[in-house]
């Protein structure tokens, strides 16, 4: 009983490793590469097929390597470049790619290390020879799309020659920065610039200022004179109308017009109040303080 029962124990372990090498499941996002005595044979669930799921393998005889399927991402590294004008720029690329001949992949790559290494430098050959042809103002700016058609036509090309199993899906510029000596020696021609614009700025909101200020002045002065010139012609008339009442009122009554100077006479004379005056007693000149505006 026992031997019978070590003999199942020993037959279902068997079982369960000839099994567990036997089947292996392939994900949605995968590929997976069957290998044969260390050789890529065939690739189940590859690009363009859909066969996720459990799938069988010779056991103990191959072996499964899995890729991904789905459109990968790659930054590359800061590189270099001269342009047309033999001005230096700083590049950053952002690539996208995707396995689409995993057996090839696996026979010049082995690995996705390899693989974005190898990109990678395919990619800054290529920009450094794309870009070099053009100006710095074409690249940042002008014709950038054109530039990144031709660098991603570039990098495909040179990924199917260099049989790498990889389509390059596309290529972009990042940045493009100067590198950082000249970024200060740019920095500074701007603030230079920007600074003599501000001067010719202000100077010109001084002059502004000053001439706002001379037309106020002057519309001032001219207001003020005009505003005189009218109230000098209105005193005058109005004095002009006082000598002419006075002259009517004097001529009606003589006596009122001399009560009328005397009192003229004593505000004169008397109305600061430090007045020291020297008369005789029978001065006429105070004969209205003695006698009353009837005083003859």
């Amino acid at each position: 009983m026992n031997r019978s029962l070590t003999i199942a124990l020993v037959l279902a372990f068997v079982g369960f490793v000839v099994l567990s090498n036997t089947l292996y499941v392939v994900g949605q996002r995968e590929q997976a590469i069957v290998l044969s005595f260390g050789g890529p044979v065939r690739v189940v669930n590859a690009v363009g097929h859909d066969e996720p799921g459990l799938h069988m393998k010779a056991p103990f005889v191959e072996n499964v390597v899995k890729v991904d399927k789905r459109n990968l991402p790659l930054i590359a590294d800061k590189e270099e470049i001269i342009d047309v004008n033999q001005k230096r720029l700083v590049v950053d690329a952002f690539v996208r790619y995707r396995i689409a001949n995993p057996l090839q992949y696996y026979r010049t790559l082995r690995n996705e290390t390899i693989a974005q290494d190898r990109i990678e430098r395919l990619v800054n050959s290529s920009l450094r020879q794309i870009l070099g042809s053009a100006t710095t103002e074409q690249i940042v700016s002008t014709q950038r799309g054109a530039l990144m058609a031709a660098t991603l036509a570039d990098v495909a090309k040179r990924a199917r020659t260099s049989d790498l199993g990889v389509e390059i899906i596309d290529v972009r510029i990042k940045r493009a920065d100067l590198p950082q000596g000249n970024q200060e020696a740019v920095f500074r021609r701007m603030r230079t610039s920007r600074e003599q614009d501000a001067a010719q700025i202000r100077a010109g909101g001084e002059q502004q200022k000053r001439q706002i200020i001379a037309e106020a002045n002057k519309e001032v002065a001219i207001t003020l004179a005009t505003a005189t010139e009218e109230a000098e012609n209105v005193r005058g008339q109005g004095d002009g109308l006082r000598t002419r009442i006075f002259a009517q009122s004097f001529g009606k009554d003589p006596s009122f017009a001399a009560f009328y100077r005397s009192m003229q006479a004593y505000e004169a004379s008397l109305g600061q109040g430090d007045t020291t005056m020297v008369l005789s007693p029978d001065s006429a000149f105070f004969k209205y303080f003695e006698r009353g505006p009837g005083a003859k």
